[in-house]
């Protein structure tokens, strides 16, 4: 039996000395504080619009870096001054718009059907096509129509033979009548049959003309002007009068007319305007009233209200030459019932709603902002109308709004075309736009605006870390 060699002796490890686990964890410990030191903000730190937690707002100027005292590790300076976008108030006109949903209608549908029965020998329309009135659309088979009429035209000329011949004899018996040859009855009695001989001539007449109208209905011309549908019979099928489909469906749609409705208190403004032979123009939007489809004007009231809704229904009237509109079409109606001349407007996004109620932020002479409660008209498109709180001339704030509170300071942002920019306040470094020229600073100044507010603050935490970083490495 071969012994197996002994196991090799075993190597111990040296012990560890006994201050490295207490090393350890203070170390860990420090670290973690300085982390939280590192990113943690001071109890100082601005909120989102500038402002301390005491309530006091920031005041120009930065400290080195970009952060101030007071201000968190990598916050936002309390002190610095906040870029916005202002516009002037100015005196103008504001329409009074009233809108409402509305749907085109054809000013005219008529369903072309055949006014004789036969077999459709032609179709001579497209699907779709414009067609002016008495174009032909179709033909039917008129061989028969022709034979009738070639009957009727022979009885007739039968007829007015017999006539001729009736009437001939009544002359003779006049005058044998008058060398008394003959009686008095038999001249009475040719007399009525040239009269029977009459009638029967207006009777085959009436006939002729009816067979020829009855062939002239073979063509199927159309009775409108207007836009065809979709073909609702093929050429060979035989078609009727009372089919209920019949060839095609003509619709009217240059002009094309609009029915919608508004709320029955706004009817006095609208009769107004039409007793005083003022028609209110109207334009018809898109679904996402985005394009104008057409501009018209108002036609016509209906001439009572709907008591289930409360609103009365109104037509307007739209030239449609490009073909926009169509029948059963949604559109958003916007129509001018009143204008507001001389009023005092502003820029719809200047103005907020808070508790306090209608404000917005004015930009004084000395580029702090002061908040304004102010009574608000009507708002039309992009301006709203200012009844009170504000002069024409002022600078309100469009945006940045959310960045700033009362007597903070700003600075206007505004194109090179329009005004020079202001000088970027010095805790502004190279990130912010110091030291470009003018087409990148502007280029910044458009890429800082589209941010929203978290992304602009993370944009401003990223520098100030590439800043903080670059010092301690010189």
């Amino acid at each position: 039996m071969t012994e197996l060699p002994p196991d090799p002796p075993r190597t111990q490890n040296p012990p560890r000395p006994r201050w490295m686990l207490p090393a350890v964890v203070v170390g860990v410990l420090a670290l973690a504080g300085l982390g939280a030191w590192y990113f943690w903000p001071a109890s100082g730190a601005p909120d989102a619009g500038g402002s301390t937690k005491d309530g006091k707002s920031g005041r120009a100027g930065a400290g080195k870096g970009g952060a101030g005292k007071g201000g968190g590790r990598f916050g936002g300076d309390p002190n610095r001054v906040q870029p916005v976008s202002a516009a002037l108030s100015r005196t103008g006109d504001v329409n009074v718009v009233q809108t409402a949903l509305g749907t085109a209608n054809a000013l005219r549908t008529v369903t072309v059907k055949p006014r004789v029965d036969g077999q459709l020998q032609s179709v001579a329309f497209a699907e779709g096509q414009l067609v002016k009135q008495g174009e032909l659309l179709a033909q039917i088979d008129p061989a028969p129509f022709q034979v009738l009429l070639a009957q009727v035209e022979g009885q007739l000329a039968r007829d007015v033979a017999q006539l001729a011949n009736a009437r001939l004899d009544l002359e003779r018996y006049r005058k044998l009548l008058a060398q008394d040859s003959i009686a008095t009855q038999q001249v009475d009695q040719q007399a009525a049959q040239v009269k029977q001989f009459e009638g029967t001539v207006k009777i085959d007449q009436a006939q002729v003309d009816n067979a020829r109208l009855q062939l002239s209905y073979t063509r199927i011309t159309a009775p409108i002007a207007g836009r065809l549908g979709l073909r609702q019979v093929d050429a060979g099928n035989q078609v009727r009068g009372s089919d209920a489909n019949g060839i095609a469906v003509i619709t009217q749609v240059d002009p094309i007319s609009v029915v919608f409705t508004i709320p029955q208190d706004n009817l006095p403004r609208v009769l107004a305007r039409l007793r005083a032979g003022d028609k209110p123009a109207v334009e018809a939007w898109d679904r996402e009233q985005k394009t104008v489809l057409a501009r018209g004007q108002l036609v016509s009231t209906d001439n009572q209200i709907d008591v289930a809704t409360g609103t009365v229904k109104l037509k307007a009237q739209f030239s449609n030459t490009d073909g926009k509109l169509f029948p059963n079409q949604f559109v958003n109606v916007r129509m001018e019932v009143d204008t507001h001349k001389n009023v005092v407007v502003v820029p719809a996004a200047a103005v907020q709603r808070a508790a306090q109620g209608t404000v917005l932020y004015v930009v004084k002479e000395d580029s702090t902002v002061t908040l304004r409660t102010i009574t608000a008209g009507i708002t039309e498109g992009q301006l709203t109308e200012v009844l009170a709180g504000l002069q024409a001339g002022e600078r309100v704030i469009t945006d940045g709004v959310d960045r700033i509170r009362e007597g903070a300071k700003v600075e206007v942002t505004e194109p090179a075309a329009s005004a020079p920019r202001p000088a970027r306040s010095a805790g502004e470094g190279k990130g912010g736009g110091a030291g470009m020229d003018t087409g990148k600073r502007e280029e910044f100044r458009k890429r800082m605006e589209a941010m929203t507010p978290e992304q602009r603050e993370e944009f401003r935490k990223r520098r100030e870390q590439k800043a903080a970083e670059g010092k301690a490495a010189q």
